[in-house]
């Protein structure tokens, strides 16, 4: 599987992308925050404590993250539609526009660890140089399937598949369990119920 801290990082570009692009999720459409919300669906999506870059969200950060979970999911559609070239393709132009370059760091006296922040430092740019290089190396290796869209109805969230057996289809087990619901009253011939409201972030993994 993924290195940990690769992990990590596709952990916040899921994150990222489910939070700030509009489409829909679990069934419901889903319009992605703004204004004053952006902010704090941010600090949701990448918490403080898993990044040591300066927080600041101005409208031109707010608008630079958008933009990078808009192109980010373009990977991840790319990868489920089979089209490795475009995928590599827009990776490789977020690792360019990001400034994504290796370096040791640390915290304190702990360990050094390679990070991948952006050429100007900023948390925007920060944020996308490392889930960039964090794609990057999941497009290029032998674990680029593990990068999906949700296969339910009425949901395009986007995950990464831990699960050992690669088997993965939803974002969440709510669609999931949804998928198998409808499945079966259509075996019956039931109606289908109205769906429920959909959570305001579909951000986490299954």
């Amino acid at each position: 599987m993924f290195d940990s801290h690769v992990a990590v990082l596709l952990d916040q570009a899921v994150a990222l992308v489910n939070t700030l692009t509009d489409g829909e999720a679990r069934g419901r459409d889903y319009p992605a925050p703004s204004g004053a919300g952006l902010a704090e669906a941010v600090e949701a999506a990448v918490p403080r404590a898993s990044s040591s870059l300066p927080r600041t969200m101005d409208a031109a950060e707010a608008d630079y993250l958008v933009s990078a979970a808009e192109r980010m999911r373009a990977v991840f559609q790319a990868v489920q539609d089979g089209d490795l070239d475009a995928a590599a393709a827009t990776v490789n132009g977020l690792l360019l526009d990001s400034g994504a370059r290796p370096h040791l760091d640390r915290r304190g006296d702990g360990p050094w660890q390679l990070h991948f922040h952006g050429g100007d430092e900023s948390f925007a740019a920060g944020s996308t140089a490392a889930c960039a290089t964090a794609l990057a190396l999941a497009v290029g290796g032998s674990l680029v399937g593990r990068l999906g869209v949700c296969r339910a109805g009425r949901c395009d969230r986007v995950y990464v598949d831990t699960s050992r057996n690669a088997a993965r289809q939803f974002c969440s087990t709510a669609c999931q369990n949804r998928t198998k619901a409808a499945a079966f009253r259509a075996r019956k011939g039931a109606p289908e119920p109205e769906e429920a409201p959909a959570p305001e972030s579909a951000s986490g993994p299954a």
